[in-house]
């Protein structure tokens, strides 16, 4: 499933179309979006993936406030990576995912 079908599947009362720019409210965050493994409520978002420090952000799906397409990142390889402009309700809480070198 590809991002934009995805998206299409949150619920609509959890989105709020804003015509003049992004919530004031909200915290925005960009990345990939992929679908949570185990939890449908649920919206996993990988920040930065091409980048060199990559982190999975994880967010309950009732707490984005907005959601906008972003340019997509291209690969060495030539292969588009979608991603999104993603707007958190403050005060929600999220999870962090960060890879690490055991030294």
């Amino acid at each position: 499933m590809n991002h934009v079908n995805y998206l299409e599947l949150l619920p609509l009362n959890s989105i709020t179309k804003y015509a003049k720019g992004h919530p004031g409210d909200g915290v925005p965050f960009t990345g990939y979006p992929r679908t949570h493994p185990s939890d449908k409520t649920k919206l996993i978002l990988v920040n930065d993936p091409l980048g060199n420090e990559p982190a999975v952000l994880e967010f309950l799906l009732e707490d984005i406030l907005f959601v906008e397409e972003e340019p997509s990142a291209v690969t060495e390889a030539g292969e588009g990576v979608p991603l999104v402009k993603i707007w958190i309700q403050r005060g929600a809480v999220g999870v962090r995912l960060e890879p690490f070198e055991v030294k």
